[in-house]
């Protein structure tokens, strides 16, 4: 971050005023008047709705910053208040450079013109010139690829040729801060990875991204990052695998612990990720031995432990013992490429359920998901009485590239398309991928090469000169 940010937020809160009947507005204008000249108690006839309270945010140059919660969280309306849109009721905002914000679908569009037209228009609320909007008109066009729709009127368009035309707009002016609120979503596979590509070059050359989005592999992938919003208030600030794992489980929760894990939030350090001890050792590994004698010491590594642990609460049911074997049976940490390993969990059963399954996910040491499965297909499952324990064994042959990884675990029961958690535990134990000798070079995550040899790669020379 920069020494001087270009948002900076100070106890800015945004308070409503909501009334139970119409008339109750005109008494309000009114009745509380009239008091005061009689000199008698006046009346409130509404309550004050907190869509925002004192929430406080500096944004440095060239961060991109990811903004989570629940849908009317106060999200939006931190966002409308940075764009200028709304006016605090409370505090204070700093903005210092060129905002581009896409909101809302449709908004700065005028929905009589056409595409053309509103392209125009919006680059002239945006700082642009008709000049210079005339000079980059061809790339926005492009960008949009909305064919010959750009010269119909912008009420005939779809959600995701509205999106299409605004974010190329936004960005073609080279903002100095990017604003996306979880627009995006309406775009098809293929626009969104070109609008995720422009943001990335956005990135690149040093703009600030502020962005909304309930998918947590956008907030982990893009963001340096993240901020947990609820009920108005920002409980957590830090790392965005650390800040998505809370929100994650706020998701689940409601009434009386969704205000116990709210309190509990505010006190989590955002920023306890996996840092120490997770480097892999320089030397490569050698396939272990169950008679070398070195196992316990070689293959377990006691100090990699989860600092970025998040646990669901328990519904009748109860994950203990997380942790990886290898195939003699000895628990591991430390893995080698290609190797055959058990990742083991037991589930100890409070209450009787029906339709249960159980489930794991792999994911890297910053949190983006690599792998996953359900112990049973999907019309598969298991039935339980309270006091049975299970115990579960997902094999895998680890083809994990070498790095530090880590693991969820979680049992769950199946009500048509519905899934309850009954308990999950997200980066429940990290694992390490030793370094390699393999003679053929892998990039990425996974080796698309196992047992140490190109299969199926095919080098052919069709020409070759003397």
């Amino acid at each position: 971050m920069s020494s001087e940010p270009l948002i900076r937020l100070r106890n800015v809160s945004k308070h409503y005023l909501v009334y139970s009947r119409p008339e109750d507005r005109l008494k309000q204008m009114l009745l509380p008047r009239l008091s005061r000249v009689l000199g008698s108690p006046s009346k409130e006839y509404h309550r004050i709705f907190p869509a925002v309270s004192n929430v406080s945010l500096e944004v440095g140059r060239g961060e991109t910053i990811g903004i989570v919660g629940r849908n009317g969280s106060g999200k939006s309306t931190l966002l409308q208040m940075i764009c200028g849109t709304l006016q605090p009721t409370g505090g204070t905002i700093e903005v210092n450079g060129r905002i581009a914000a896409l909101l809302e679908l449709g908004s700065g569009f005028n929905p009589e013109f056409t595409g053309r037209e509103n392209v125009f228009l919006n680059a002239a609320i945006l700082g642009l010139s008709a000049a210079e909007t005339e000079a980059r008109f061809d790339k926005i066009a492009a960008f949009a690829d909305i064919g010959p729709f750009l010269d119909q009127p912008v009420k005939t368009y779809s959600s995701g040729m509205y999106v299409r035309l605004a974010f190329a707009v936004a960005t073609s002016i080279d903002p100095d801060i990017l604003i996306v609120d979880e627009a995006l979503s309406v775009g098809d596979e293929a626009f969104q990875r070109k609008c995720f590509n422009r943001i990335e070059t956005i990135k690149e050359n040093g703009g600030t991204i502020l962005f909304v989005s309930h998918g947590a592999q956008t907030i982990v992938q893009l963001c340096d990052r993240a901020v947990l919003i609820d009920r108005g208030e920002k409980l957590l600030e830090g790392h965005p695998k650390v800040v998505v794992n809370h929100y994650q489980r706020m998701m689940n929760l409601s009434g009386a612990e969704a205000d116990e894990a709210r309190a509990a939030l505010k006190s989590v350090d955002g920023w306890a990720v996996e840092t120490a001890g997770t480097e892999a050792p320089e030397a490569a590994a050698t396939r272990p031995s169950a008679t070398d004698g070195m196992l316990a010491e070689a293959w377990y590594d006691p100090k990699l432990v989860s600092m970025s642990q998040v646990e669901y609460t328990q519904k009748g049911a109860r994950i203990l013992d997380v942790h990886i074997t290898n195939a003699a049976g000895e628990r591991v940490n430390n893995l080698v490429l290609n190797e055959k390993y058990f990742y083991r969990y037991e589930v100890e059963f409070d209450t009787p359920m029906a339709n249960v399954n159980f489930a794991m996910f792999v994911k890297t040491i910053s949190g983006i998901e690599i792998a996953g499965q359900h112990a049973f297909a999907y019309d598969q499952h298991v039935s339980v009485e309270a006091g049975d324990r299970f115990s579960i064994a997902f094999p895998f042959d680890c083809p994990f590239l070498p790095g530090t990884y880590s693991c969820n675990c979680g049992v769950f029961t199946r009500n048509g398309n519905d899934l309850d958690i009954r308990h999950r535990i997200l980066d429940a134990i990290l694992f390490r991928v030793m370094p390699t000798d393999a003679r053929y070079s892998r990039q990425g995550m996974v080796d698309l090469c196992p047992n140490n040899e190109p299969v199926g790669v095919e080098v052919k020379a069709l020409r070759k000169t003397a």
